[in-house]
């Protein structure tokens, strides 16, 4: 009766365990399973289903059937508890003693805490310790079609007691190893092992530390490239709004008050408004108290009108120059985008209208272009460029007399005749009254073609003949007086040269008169950095370019337009340098009119040699009814082996006629009397 009394016990304490752990293990032929269906199953390495000791061997041997039946992956140990080690001893023995001692494993970094816990409540229910089920132990299906449903209802109802217990006991199980996962993948170099693990597990974990690494340093090296690429996306972008900004011009381009504010005032309010800002207005019409008014607001408000010539920078901006082809207080600073959007060149003269100055900028900005070289920014759009334009020899001249008293204008119009587009050289040593006949060909200019744009270039002169020239011609004159610095001197000139080419573009006669080019030469030599080629007296070879560049610039166009240079040169200074730079120019003229210092000793003027002087193709600006007249005067003064004597006899003429034809008139009769008197 005992025997029995245990059997029954033992009966159903196998039957709890397998409703617990989810087994497909069958116990003795009158054990009943529940119908319930079981939990599906999780894709990870759980804990191995601890038998009891009472149903160890039936468990064995539902193993080894299943195993026959369908392949399973084998599972990974873990650490088991001591409760489950001690029954499993109990039960084999003779398995124990023949197993080896396994090696002393790590702790796991699950709390002691949880497992003292869990111990305490499977205790409490009188059940060993178990863990939950692998997924290739489950075998719902099998267990489902083989067990029977003759259970009592007292079984049935311990049996889902049981399953609530074991339910809530795998979800804390979960849990934890969920957590100690998340903790090996944030430090991969720590990875826990369990005591008593078997030697599979301490493989597998070795195998697996390694991709983990892997997977770590490849998850770090691809959220630093993320992370750069996104610095680089940001600084990119402030780079171009740095750049927008600055290239952006002021959203203020009027001043508050405009024009058509004022035109709907009254004249009560616009005397109110001129006594608030200082402008008279007695006497003065509605429309030009209004046209006042709106200077004197502007001005008020940083707005001014500016006029001045462009000077390009390497960088692509440019500046507004108003101190007369230099640097002047009210220069202006012409940005870049204003420089594409209306095609600006180097020497542009332009007229508009400036703003405020920035806080981080010394000039201010130029906010309204009105014109561009007189004509309107559309119609500059459509010009040519210099460098495109056809040269051809001169061939409509530049008349020189003015009178009786222009013996200068006289001799130069008989000797070198000067045409539009000329490249003309004035050589003269000191003292010989270059700069006086550079004064005359300028009067002349001015008087007899005011078609001409004059420009008058004084490159390291003194002050007074800078005043004296002012004063004496009716022209554009540019200075740079030898107390400036060489850059100032070639800065100057290049701005010069430049203006009149963009002249020059839009179908403008321009003549500049140049003293000298000697100097500029020198200028360059002292501005320009070294090239280590030096020439005989001193003069750097890269230095002769853009003196040379500055007297090639003057042509004759094919179709309109001409720029005329006419340089004066130093000659006989006893510097070996003015005559290497000389040389260098010697032969790239085509007019050269040459003074001679013994005339100037005799106060002979003007001191023009009539024989060394002369032009190239001086049949194209000679009248064709004169020609014969000319050439017969420059065969006379050719035949005087004396210079002096040719131009005494020159000056002594045309001081006793009153113009060039009756002088070559009566020189033809007298020529003619002494060859019938011969």
């Amino acid at each position: 009766m005992e025997e029995n009394i245990v059997a029954e016990k033992l009966g159903e304490e196998a039957s709890v365990t397998q409703q617990n752990n989810a087994s497909p293990e069958l116990g003795s032929g009158d054990t009943s399973v529940s119908t319930e269906e079981t939990p599906k199953p999780r894709r990870r390495r759980t804990r191995k289903v601890a038998a009891t000791a009472e149903t160890g061997q039936t468990a064995l041997s539902l193993d080894s059937d299943v195993s026959a039946t369908e392949p399973a992956t084998k599972p990974v140990r873990r650490r088991r508890k001591k409760v489950v080690a001690e029954a499993e001893a109990d039960v084999r023995p003779d398995t124990s003693e023949e197993a080896p001692a396994s090696k002393p494993r790590k702790r796991r970094t699950r709390s002691s805490a949880k497992v003292k816990v869990e111990t305490a409540a499977t205790e409490t229910r009188g059940e060993t310790p178990t863990e939950v089920a692998s997924p290739d132990e489950i075998h719902p299906t099998a267990a489902l079609a083989e067990h029977n449903t003759d259970a009592t209802a007292s079984q049935a109802d311990e049996v889902q007691l049981a399953d609530f217990q074991s339910a809530t006991q795998a979800t804390n199980s979960e849990v934890a190893i969920q957590a100690s996962s998340s903790d090996q993948s944030t430090n991969p170099e720590v990875v826990p092992q369990e005591n008593g693990e078997s030697s599979e597990s301490a493989e597998t974990n070795e195998v697996h530390t390694p991709r983990r690494r892997h997977r770590v340093t490849a998850r770090d090296r691809d959220s630093e490239a993320r992370r750069d690429r996104t610095a680089n996306v940001v600084n990119n972008r402030n780079r171009r709004n740095n750049r927008r900004n600055k290239n952006t011009p002021d959203r203020t381009v009027e001043p508050s008050l405009t024009l058509e504010n004022l035109s709907e005032m009254k004249v009560a309010e616009l005397r109110e408004k001129a006594a608030e800002l200082g402008v008279d207005y007695v006497g003065r019409r509605k429309k030009e108290l209004i046209e006042e008014l709106f200077s004197a607001a502007a001005a008020a408000e940083g707005f001014c009108d500016v006029d001045g010539v462009v000077q390009m920078q390497a960088e692509g901006y440019a500046f507004l120059r108003t101190g007369n082809f230099s640097a002047g207080d009210h220069d202006a600073f012409i940005q870049q985008q204003i420089v594409r959007q209306y095609g600006l060149r180097p020497g542009d003269r332009i007229k508009g209208m400036v703003g405020p100055a920035r806080s981080s900028s010394k000039f201010p900005p130029l906010l309204r272009i009105d014109t561009i070289n007189g004509k309107t920014p559309e119609e500059i759009k459509r010009r040519p460029r210099f460098r495109d334009l056809t040269p051809i020899y001169p061939n409509e001249r530049l008349v020189m007399e003015m009178g009786k008293d222009s013996t200068t204008g006289r001799a130069i119009d008989l000797v070198a005749p000067i045409g539009k587009g000329q490249r003309g050289l004035i050589v003269s040593p000191p003292k010989a009254g270059k700069t006086t006949v550079l004064k005359r060909i300028c009067q002349s200019i001015a008087v007899n073609n005011p078609e001409v744009h004059l420009f008058c270039l004084l490159v390291d002169e003194r002050p007074e003949e800078v005043t004296d020239m002012e004063r004496s011609i009716r022209g554009t004159v540019v200075a740079s007086t030898f107390d400036m610095p060489a850059s100032n001197h070639t800065a100057v000139a290049e701005m010069v040269i430049d203006h009149a080419k963009r002249l020059v573009e839009l179908g403008e006669d321009v003549v500049v008169v140049l003293d000298s080019i000697t100097r500029l030469a020198r200028a360059y030599n002292l501005a320009q950095p070294a090239s280590g080629r030096i020439l005989s007296g001193g003069v750097d070879s890269a230095a002769l370019y853009p003196p040379k560049k500055f007297l090639g610039a003057a042509r004759n166009i094919e179709g309109g337009g001409s720029l005329t240079i006419l340089a004066s040169a130093l000659v006989d200074t006893g510097s070996k340098m003015d005559e290497v730079i000389f040389e260098e120019f010697k032969g790239t003229g085509n007019m050269e009119l040459k003074l001679d210092r013994d005339l100037a000793d005799r106060r002979i003027f003007p001191a023009i040699d009539p024989v060394a002087s002369g032009t190239r193709n001086e049949d194209l600006l000679i009248d064709a009814q004169i020609q014969p007249f000319v050439w017969g005067i420059r065969r006379i003064l050719a035949n005087m082996n004396n210079t002096e004597r040719a131009a005494t006899a020159l000056v002594k003429g045309l001081k006793a006629t009153n113009n060039n034809e009756e002088f070559l008139i009566r020189s033809a009769k007298k020529a003619a009397q002494s060859d019938y008197l011969s």
